[in-house]
């Protein structure tokens, strides 16, 4: 009986755990697309072609939609094709290369949070959960039929690494579950809702911009949405542009942005007041706020917006 065969395109934490557990399942995986790591990113995620190379599949890292790639797709005549995190849209002349379908394992409970970095925007809009979804590709991105989803608890202290982290895992018992009943054409295909979510784009970290009238939760969420590994939400005091990297909402009311205690360091925003706990101003390094308020000698004043 012929092996199932699969081409797996793949990066991050997700591709590399998704990748792993196909390899524990046994999978037939005869080739790799993945990324070069961008040199103006922290890359703080393991890497898919140490995996690849530690079990002899050859990889690439060229765009699979090219030519070249698609040609080589052709002769390997894959049975499915999978996408575990990789960050350029799959055309759909290569999705209809496989013979049984081409995969995508989203990080969201789809069809809530289509598009790019959901778990982010998960965060940033202060949801209570999320989840990891194995859906079919189709060229509209995440649009196509549902084959597994798996939800995880969005806590109020948790950061967008912290939610990553456990979307990974339910990512690996998506696969795990629905890995076998794709070889053996048994694997449920339900329809994608798409009046049931939403369309998110990307972010740039220009985007961690804080903007003070908001509430203080609001803000709260911005900044555990973007903190390590990510750029920070950031506002700016006597021009010099100042990252937030932890905060708390308290109770209490003060002009948005104004430095409303200094010991601990509170600033007022459109709905309550943010204790800022760690904190980076420009051209100095991280800091806690209390050593911070020492070293400037701040007694009040205000952030701003830019």
């Amino acid at each position: 009986m012929k092996k199932t065969t699969l081409v797996v395109c793949a990066y991050h934490n997700v591709g590399y755990r998704c990748l792993e557990e196909l390899l524990r399942q046994g999978a037939d995986v005869r080739l790799i697309f993945t990324h070069e790591d961008s040199p103006t990113e922290e890359i703080w995620f393991a890497s898919v072609r140490e995996l690849a190379d530690r079990h002899g599949i050859p990889w690439r890292t060229t765009d699979v939609n090219l030519p070249e790639n698609q040609a080589l797709l052709r002769e390997l005549a894959p049975d499915f094709l999978f996408s575990f995190y990789y960050r350029n849209m799959i055309k759909g002349e290569v999705l209809d290369i496989p013979r049984c379908g081409a995969l995508n394992l989203h990080g969201s409970y789809l069809p809530r949070y289509r598009g790019r970095v959901p778990v982010n925007w998960a965060v940033i809009n202060g949801e209570t959960e999320t989840g990891a979804t194995l859906h079919y590709m189709v060229e509209k991105p995440d649009a196509g039929d549902i084959v597994d989803r798996e939800k995880v608890e969005i806590a109020f202290t948790d950061t967008a690494l912290d939610v990553f982290n456990k979307v990974t895992v339910a990512a690996v018992t998506v696969i795990s579950r629905s890995f076998p009943l794709l070889v053996a054409g048994t694997a449920p295909r339900q329809p994608m809702d798409l009046g049931a979510g939403s369309y998110f784009g990307g972010r740039k970290p220009a985007d961690g911009l804080i903007d003070w009238t908001k509430g203080a939760k609001q803000i709260y969420n911005l900044v555990r949405g973007v903190t390590h590994p990510y750029p920070g939400a950031f506002t700016f005091r006597a021009g010099k542009k100042v990252i937030i990297w932890q905060a708390w909402p308290v109770a209490g009311s003060g002009a948005p942005g104004a430095i409303v205690s200094t010991a601990p360091l509170v600033v007022g925003t459109g709905d309550g007041l943010l204790e800022i706990r760690t904190l980076q101003e420009e051209g100095a390094p991280e800091q806690p706020a209390a050593a911070w308020i020492a070293a400037t000698g701040l007694t009040g004043g205000t952030f701003a917006n830019d």
